[in-house]
């Protein structure tokens, strides 16, 4: 299960993915009564939408454990299975978090869990050779953070994160588009765009249509958004994962350094899908990054990896000795 604070996928054992939904709660904002998860949570007029999910970790514990818990009973369609789950864990997670992790997975109703360093997971859904000597790099930009990983002998050997993910990218095209448009548009309508803009850096002459609020009148209208604004509006966050990048980088080893220098970075996760981004990155790192084929369902291909064959991590635990 890819516990991710936009979506969440779960794979299964010979069937692959079977289950790709958005990490969201419904409530009624009176009562707090829950009213939908996933899919139909994010319908509008649906209620208000709650994210409990917030780096890969529960930020509210119970709303989290009532989501896994509806999740795996659709899965299984049967309310008395209990199954064993491969999850991801963030390498800055604390004990606590870790043991928070495991609570919420058996209370909502697994029988076991096996923990995933999250970079490792990415890289094995990402196809990354993990079990080479030379050090490669995993970016993954979720929705509320970007996580950077070196892997090297099937560990993760240096990491770090930076609260800049997909969130922030939305929020600087929204307020770019008030500023130049006088138009108030939302976090949905700036993603759209994002999505229309497309992943290819050329050609930048493109343009979108995006619908929202006036700011004086109050009305609904639209305004042609050039693919350039999109590209301006992101440049902060990416510079601010950019600076995150090579941190991480000046912290390895020189050996490490030197093989990132050739083997590169591959970029998973929705934010991975920004128009230029590959370019941006590799301008600023100088070093080679593409984007994985599956870059939204990486990690969870990875977890599968590990479903597939319970005793991978052991086994490359063993190889990094």
């Amino acid at each position: 299960m890819d516990l991710g604070a936009a979506g969440t996928r779960i794979y299964v054992k010979r069937k692959g993915i079977v289950l790709d939904e958005p990490s969201a709660v419904a409530r009624d904002a009176v009562t707090g009564r829950v009213l939908g998860y996933g899919a139909e949570a994010v319908r509008d007029g649906f209620g208000e939408t709650c994210w409990p999910i917030s780096g890969g970790l529960p930020a509210d514990g119970e709303l989290t454990r009532r989501l896994v818990r509806h999740f795996l009973r659709k899965v299984h369609r049967n309310p008395f299975a209990r199954p064993r789950v491969v999850m991801a864990l963030p390498e800055d997670a604390t004990p606590i978090d870790r043991a928070a992790l495991r609570d919420m997975a058996f209370e909502a109703e697994a029988r076991g869990i096996l923990l995933v360093p999250h970079g490792l997971a990415a890289a094995l859904g990402a196809g990354v050779p993990v079990r080479d000597c030379a050090g490669r790099m995993v970016i993954d930009i979720g929705r509320d953070a970007a996580r950077i990983a070196v892997l090297s002998r099937g560990a993760v050997v240096a990491s770090g994160a930076v609260p800049c993910g997909g969130h922030t990218m939305s929020l600087s095209i929204a307020r770019l588009v008030e500023h130049e448009h006088g138009l108030l548009i939302d976090e949905r309508e700036a993603e759209a765009a994002k999505r229309r803009a497309g992943t290819e850096w050329k050609p930048l002459q493109r343009q979108v249509v995006v619908r929202g609020r006036d700011v004086e009148s109050g009305r609904e209208r639209a305004a042609t958004l050039p693919v350039q604004l999109i590209y301006e509006a992101t440049r902060q966050p990416v510079e601010t994962i950019v600076r995150a990048a090579v941190g991480i980088v000046e912290r390895c080893p020189a050996e490490l350094a030197a093989d990132l220098g050739e083997q590169g970075a591959v970029l998973v996760g929705g934010g991975a899908l920004l128009r230029g981004l590959c370019r941006r990155l590799r301008a600023a790192l100088c070093m080679p990054v593409q984007r994985a084929e599956r870059p939204l369902v990486s990690v969870a291909l990875g977890l599968g990896h590990c479903v597939d064959d319970l005793g991978l991590i052991a086994k490359l635990r063993a190889a990094a000795r």
